[in-house]
């Protein structure tokens, strides 16, 4: 029987919580099969298995944050027992695995950057695979992974109800967090477990708090979720619970609670660190400017009728990254990051473009790397995939990694602008404010006349500790003027 450790799929991470089991104890699982999804301190990442055989034993509960290097689920062979608790593997899978193929730092590298590990066909399966990593080209060619059994169960059991519909956020209670399987109560054509009910973490945790078996819950949520009430329903014929992790509505309350509490980890831990460190220990500096955008509202209505441009989605923040680019020529201090340790100023030729997401479990910043050698189409298409895969919480710990500067649209939210805090390792960060119509003065040859014009304002921060007054001041300019007169692009 081996188990499976919790690997560092990450920069250095030291635990990460377990979100969703993929798969239940009895379950025959492939190698590369997805087993389990985890919310690091950087983005949810989907596991998989580096072993084949039976599943023994789930060592980890759903909403537990455990170290790297702890077991967390046990595989073996049919005729294996469950796992004792107080069994150890010794060896590391993931270690394992990478003395077969070299080396260590080779497996964990391919964990860490080269391997998306949201893909559960990026390997195949069959004795003698090696783990995630090994590339297409050297195994021939594979056929799609089947479903696992729990996932077809489950869909089974909503065909039942008349229900096909996708597993999606309550409408009505969305800050739990996203619906995630749990042991399922008997259904009259299957056995007992075979099925899995329908239950958000905090509700599963408020059912463990409260000795319910949510097994035998009948849901009354949406597709039949079960839900808080289900639960303090069963516990204590329909009076509420008062419980310390208690979760909001839509409307802000909780269940009738006046306080409420939601431990901090996982990607909003990381954001809160990360904003102290940089907030003082890099002085910031920011400068506004306002401008009139008319014409780039009118560019980018030209650029939606260009045929190469039609597949893809192009709005206002094309115009600014490509601005922000050209802009970094002029001033490519911008572009650079103070090395406090080396007493250095770290120039870089390359721009790993980040993108500020709002996301169900956090602010990230996924960055499009080597933005700066695309064209605009392909710095549409980086744009467009980089904020469906931010919004799906799918983005990878190495999409995040590398940023060398940052755009914060708020102007989405409808706010004008704000004074954003500078990512480490950056210098720099600019927050784009909604573009709204408005009275402006116009120059013209008659004189000076009031019109409306399509208007917004820039925010650039930047580290004062060698971005100087001046070196801001130009750079924010710059890219005014292009927002202001797309065709100014040409001088750079």
């Amino acid at each position: 029987m081996a188990e499976f450790k919790l690997p560092d799929v990450g920069e250095g991470l030291t635990e990460a919580e377990i979100v969703t089991w993929k798969v239940k104890e009895g379950d025959t699982v492939a190698i590369n099969q997805i087993v389990v999804e985890i919310e690091t301190a950087k983005s949810l990442v989907e596991l998989p298995s580096p072993f084949a055989g039976v599943v023994q034993q789930l060592m980890v509960s759903e909403g537990e944050t455990v170290p790297v290097g702890t077991p967390i689920i046990a595989i073996g062979d049919a005729l294996d027992g469950p796992a004792a608790p107080s069994e150890q593997t010794e060896s590391d899978p993931y270690l394992g695995m990478a003395e077969k193929a070299g080396a260590e730092e080779q497996a964990r590298q391919v964990l860490s950057t080269d391997i998306d590990l949201s893909n559960p066909a990026a390997s195949g399966s069959g004795e003698g695979e090696s783990l995630v990593g090994r590339m297409k080209a050297d195994r021939g060619a594979t056929r799609r992974a089947r479903k696992p059994a729990a996932a077809i169960q489950t869909q089974a059991a909503f065909e039942s109800t008349g229900s096909a519909a996708p597993i999606e956020l309550d409408e009505e209670d969305d800050s739990d967090g996203p619906v995630v399987p749990a042991t399922a109560a008997p259904a009259a054509v299957t056995q007992p477990g075979n099925v899995r009910v329908l239950a958000k973490p905090p509700v599963r945790k408020l059912a463990k708090d409260l000795g319910v078996d949510i097994s035998s819950l009948t849901g009354t949520g949406p597709d039949g979720t079960v839900t808080r009430e289900d639960v303090q329903g069963a516990q204590g014929g329909g009076a509420p619970a008062v419980v310390s992790t208690g979760s909001t509505d839509g409307s802000g309350s909780t269940d009738g609670e006046r306080e409420w509490r939601e431990p901090i980890k996982g990607v909003r831990k990381m954001m809160g660190q990360a904003m102290v460190q940089s907030a003082f220990s890099a002085p910031h500096v920011t400068e506004w400017v306002t401008i009139d955008a008319t014409r780039t509202m009118e560019f980018v209505e030209r650029l939606r009728t260009r045929r190469e441009l039609r597949e893809v989605r192009v709005s206002p923040l094309l115009v600014l990254a490509r601005a922000v680019m050209l802009a970094m020529r002029r001033t490519p201090e911008i572009n650079s990051w103070w090395d406090d340790a080396a007493q250095e100023v770290v120039y870089k030729s390359y721009v790993n473009l980040g993108i500020a997401a709002a996301t169900p479990r956090g602010l990230v910043v996924p960055n499009v790397k080597d933005a700066e050698a695309m064209s605009l189409l392909e710095l549409a298409q980086a744009l467009n995939a980089l904020v469906e895969t931010a919004r799906s919480g799918k983005t990878q710990p190495a999409e995040m990694a590398g940023g060398t500067f940052t755009i914060t649209n708020v102007g989405v939210f409808g706010v004008d602008s704000g004074t954003p805090i500078i990512n480490p390792g950056e210098s720099a960060i600019l927050a784009f404010g909604a573009i709204k119509k408005q009275p402006w003065v116009v120059s013209t040859d008659a004189g000076d006349e009031i019109l409306v014009r399509q208007v917004t304002t820039l925010a650039l921060s930047f580290d004062h500790r060698h971005v100087d007054g001046e070196k801001g001041s130009r750079f924010l300019a710059d890219v005014a003027g292009i927002l202001e007169d797309p065709a100014s692009a040409l001088l750079y």
